[in-house]
Order: C-alpha cells, then structure tokens, then sequence
C-alpha cells in the first residue's frame, strides 16, 4: 500500500499542489491586463526563456549532460522561423513545428558523436558549437537566406479572430500556451520511465547499463529533445522580438541559460520558470541600481543567491516546505 499524502490545514499537498497551479495560471491569464505592454513584453520573454531552460535542464539536469553551447540551437530555432516567415510567407504558427523537427533531428546528430565525450570535454565541445553558430550565420553564401551581419526584420503578427486585445497580449498568451504544452510533455517524460533512464545514467553510467537502459539510445535521444525545446523557445523569440541577428546569439545567451538553470535548481522542472525570472529581470534591477557597474551588481546578486540557496530556488522552496510544513513539495 502507499502512504498516505501528508496533510496541511485539512487538505492533502497534492490537493494544495492543484490550488497553487490554478493560482499560478489564473495569474498569469490576468496580469497581461494589469501592466504595460513593455511589461508583457517582458513577462513574454520569460516564459520563452523557461522553454529553453527546462530543455537545458533536461540534458543537464536530469541526465547529467554539461552543454555550454545550447544558444546555438536558439540560434538554429530562430532563423528557421525567421527565414520561413520572410523568404516563403509561411505563418509564424506553422514555423514552430518545423523550427521543432529541424533542432530535434540536428541535436541528435550532435549528440552521438558527442557520447564519446563526457563532463568538461562535452562542455567544450559544445562551447565550440556555440561559438561556430554566430560565424556560420555571417558566411557570405548563406547571406541571401540569413540576412548576413543585418539580420532579418520580422512583422509583429497581428492579432486573429478579432480579439479585444492588443498584440503583445496575443503573443503573450500564444507563448503562454505554447509554454503550457511544453511543460506538461516535460512533466511526463521525467515522471515516466524514460525519467528514471535519464536520472539512472546520470547517477551511475555503469550500473544503468547492468540494468538495461541502452545508455548511447537516452543520452543522444535526450541531447535532441533538449536542443529541440530550446529551438522551440528560439522560435517564440525571433516571432516576439521581430528580429534576428548573429550578435544576438553569441556566447553570452549559452551562459545565461546555464545560469538559470542553476540559479532556478537543477533537476526540477518549476526551477525553469525561476530561472527565467531571475535572468530576465534581475539584470534590470541591477542596472537600476547602478548604471555604472550593473554587471557588479548582477554578480552580487548571484553569489548571494548561490550561499543563500546552494540547491537553487526551487530547491531552496521545498526545503522550506519540508521544514515548516512537513511536506516534499514535489515540482
């Protein structure tokens, strides 16, 4: 038989599990209603980074993978989109599944080479990736498609149906749907067998093989779906920011994604949407406090947060939930 859920305040934590999602959700439906575009513009931007973060988390997370190169795939994800929409007129919508399938069959590829690697010598393989993408866009042949050093300019979609919104508010809660999928195909891949592969081979490579998981099949299968979120969350990007460029995907965003990752708590799926907060908005509130020095002030804030919650946000919220209230609180 299985224990019981533990109790707080009469209701089960899988019941107060429920009421927090709903909260969380009925929030998120209203708040595009209660700031100001740019403040949805924002809000936007978070939900594609906590995309790409629970792709990322996936491979590192969860599998134990190191990647220092997941904005080439943001990159891969974006101009896919981009491209489709400027060169053949194909509606932003219809570019996300092929902006999917095009990182998914392209990670995978990286992927099985890549099993030969492990830890800090993966890393750099894929730092390598992440340095080689912004390069490649820039090659003189590829311009006519790419847009070289310029980039391509995208039309904000307008908004369908007739809609009384305006249109950061449609593309808010386009990616707020979009979102939603993603992360309820995350919750089930972790909770189910192919979960338990990823943190088995992650645990111990040796005994996962005694086992019978087929270490190569999980690691490269995993290194495609990972690449796969993140070009989804490039998609989203290229269609709400209305502009792609090479020097926008520079190493700089394969090291912020890494740091949200951590920053939000590795292995745990809620961690993705901390991460994105802190990545989104704290680089702001640093450059509020002093515009002199804001990437000091950023540096403070995340060696504060790493004493403070060494296992991240999401790990430093089921601590207190454990402590004060007596429950695991799951993801």
């Amino acid at each position: 038989m299985t224990a019981a859920a533990p109790r707080v305040a009469g209701l089960t934590t899988r019941h107060w599990r429920v009421v927090l999602v709903v909260g969380v959700l009925v929030l998120a439906c209203v708040l595009p209603f209660l700031v100001s575009n740019y403040r949805t513009f924002q809000l936007t931007m978070m939900l594609v980074y906590a995309i790409a973060l629970l792709g990322l988390n996936l491979l590192t997370g969860y599998n134990g993978q190191i990647s220092l190169g997941h904005g080439a795939w943001f990159a891969l994800g974006a101009y896919t989109t981009a491209i489709m929409i400027d060169q053949w007129g194909i509606p932003y919508y219809w570019t996300l599944p092929v902006a999917a399938a095009v990182c998914l069959v392209v990670g995978f590829l990286f992927g099985v080479p890549a099993l030969r690697l492990r830890g800090h010598y993966l890393a750099l393989a894929t730092l390598a990736l992440a340095l080689v993408i912004p390069q490649l866009l820039k090659y003189q042949p590829l311009q006519p498609f790419t847009g070289g050093v310029q980039g391509i300019l995208i039309l904000k979609p307008e908004v369908p149906w007739g809609l009384p919104i305006n249109q950061d508010q449609w593309l808010y809660f386009f990616v707020l749907a979009i979102t939603l999928v993603m992360f309820v195909l995350g919750w089930n891949l972790i909770r189910g067998r192919v979960g338990r592969a990823l943190v088995a081979i992650r645990d111990h490579e040796v005994a996962a093989e005694t086992m019978g998981v087929n270490n190569a099949l999980y690691k490269s299968t995993v290194f495609g779906v990972s690449a796969l979120y993140t070009g989804v969350a490039g998609a989203l990007s290229a269609v709400v920011v209305q502009f792609v460029a090479p020097d926008s995907y520079n190493i700089l965003v394969s090291i912020t994604l890494l740091v949200g990752i951590v920053v939000g708590g590795l292995a745990s799926i809620s961690g993705a949407i901390f991460g994105a907060a802190f990545i989104q908005f704290i680089p702001q509130v640093a450059e509020s406090v002093s515009k002199a020095a804001p990437w000091a002030i950023y540096g403070v804030f995340l060696i504060l947060l790493m004493f403070v919650m060494p296992t991240g946000i999401a790990g430093f919220i089921k601590w207190v939930s454990y402590r004060f209230l007596g429950t695991r609180g799951g993801d």
